[in-house]
């Protein structure tokens, strides 16, 4: 069978391989939702967490801050800089990852496939040339990691008609780009914050079943009917269905009338002793801890004043964002061969700017120090603000007056604060007087020898 421009047989790959489950000499773990829920036959089904509000949000907000990040393919140069760049081997699949999908709606997908089930699996279609043209995230439910007796690892692909794949196909590692999310029992087996959040989830969405009922019911809780005397099973049987069809559901308020010494006492606890407000946010909270979230940014909590969102927002982005993104990031790199692409070294990178984006006043302030600094010449400052370059923009300013590092150490080199030696001092110059008295004494011994 031909399949993304390689020959693959299920006879070819079948023998010795066995799914990562079955791990032979490792510990088989019961993934529960806690301790005990397995043996209570309590059931935390994943499309019934996502119905929680929290879980839902926090998965939204992720996948989709790191979407709208743009994907940029750089190149390393001599001197060790990483600078943006275009090559036909890589950059179409990156603008384009397949025919269906943007590039914002396919990292969203394999972002959500990352958080929901702990795995996601990408798989590559290739032309005849061998590069990678075509990038289809799976659903993780239709693919099982297989292991090699020799330690080679392939996966066993179900039928999946967007990506064009057959049922049972079996394909090596090096068609597939696997991104897990922690692995606590497998290096294979990604494991979803749902994991440690499900029963947190469960307990959230059963307060707001049990509050859809309460305010059903008028807001009125439930109570019990009670005779002085004893009655039959019979009468009990008639009372019970003449209350609920008189004055239950959309009949409360109705003033009802009892007679032969009937009394009617309220039984369930009503929503202020029980806390359901304090309760809800509780489970939220646990959700967000678990998706490493700041509760405000779902609407859980009172939000942050203004003057410390931008440090809240690099917070986020540390302990949630960073790690996915580096890891979506080298994935793609080892993906689509970058790392063995020869002397060149291209790589990915995700633009973060977008997601750091400060206000303006602070952005243009940012901008005139680097600038002033000579940290950023004035055209790459115009750059993030979508400006033309200027002439003379491309060099580095400083002030006059200001010496370079060079210049200085220069200076100090040539010791310019020594001491100098103290000159010997010079003799006094001639007067009119010393030459009138030299004459005279030259004239007094020319006489001499003329006697």
């Amino acid at each position: 069978m031909q399949v993304f421009g390689l020959t693959i047989t299920r006879t070819k790959a079948a023998p010795g391989l066995a799914p990562v489950d079955n791990r032979g000499g490792w510990l088989g773990v019961v993934r529960e939702a806690f301790t005990g829920a397995w043996q209570r036959n309590i059931e935390v089904k994943t499309a019934d967490v996502l119905t929680f509000s929290a879980v839902y949000a926090c998965v939204t907000l992720i996948a989709s801050d790191i979407g709208k990040l743009g994907i940029k393919l750089v190149q390393r140069d001599a001197d060790g800089i990483w600078s943006e760049t275009t090559n036909p081997a890589f950059s179409p699949v990156l603008r384009k990852p397949n025919r269906y999908q943007t590039r914002i709606k396919f990292v969203e997908q394999w972002i959500t496939s990352k958080l929901i089930h702990g795995n996601a699996y990408v798989l590559k279609e290739r032309d005849g040339r061998g590069i990678v043209t075509s990038l289809y995230v799976l659903d993780p439910q239709r693919v099982t990691p297989l292991v090699a007796e020799d330690g080679a690892v392939y996966y066993r692909l179900n039928r999946d008609d967007l990506s064009g794949v057959g049922d049972g196909v079996t394909v090596p590692a090096s068609e597939i780009i696997h991104d897990t999310m922690v692995a606590l029992y497998h290096p294979l087996v990604g494991v979803s914050p749902i994991h440690a959040c499900g029963l947190a989830a469960v307990q959230g969405l059963r307060i707001q079943h049990n509050s859809a009922h309460f305010f059903a019911n008028g807001s009125n809780p439930g109570g019990i009917l009670s005779a002085p005397g004893k009655i039959s099973q019979e009468t009990a049987d008639r009372l019970k269905a003449h209350w609920q069809a008189n004055y239950s559901g959309e009949n409360v308020g109705k003033v009802a009338v009892l007679g032969d010494g009937l009394k009617y006492e309220r039984t369930a606890i009503p929503p202020a002793d029980a806390q359901l407000i304090e309760q809800l946010r509780w489970s939220g909270e646990t959700v967000c801890s678990c998706y490493h979230v700041p509760p405000y940014m779902v609407g859980i909590g009172p939000a942050p004043t203004y003057n410390n969102i931008e440090a809240l927002n690099a917070q986020y982005y540390a302990q949630c964002l960073q790690a996915l993104i580096e890891s979506l990031e080298l994935c793609l790199d080892e993906g689509l061969g970058m790392a063995s692409s020869g002397p060149q070294q291209f790589g990915t990178e995700l633009d973060i700017d977008g997601l750091l984006r400060m206000d303006t006043a602070t952005q243009y302030k940012a901008i005139v120090e680097a600038t002033g600094g000579a940290f950023m010449t004035p055209d790459e400052g115009r750059r993030k603000l979508d400006l033309r370059p200027v002439t003379g923009g491309g060099t580095l300013y400083r002030q006059q007056q200001e010496f370079s590092l060079s210049a200085l150490a220069e200076r100090d080199r040539n010791k310019p604060f020594a001491k100098p030696a103290t000159p010997a001092p010079a003799a006094p110059a001639p007067t009119a007087n010393d030459n009138e008295a030299a004459q005279r004494e030259a004239l007094a011994e020319i006489r001499k020898g003329l006697a």
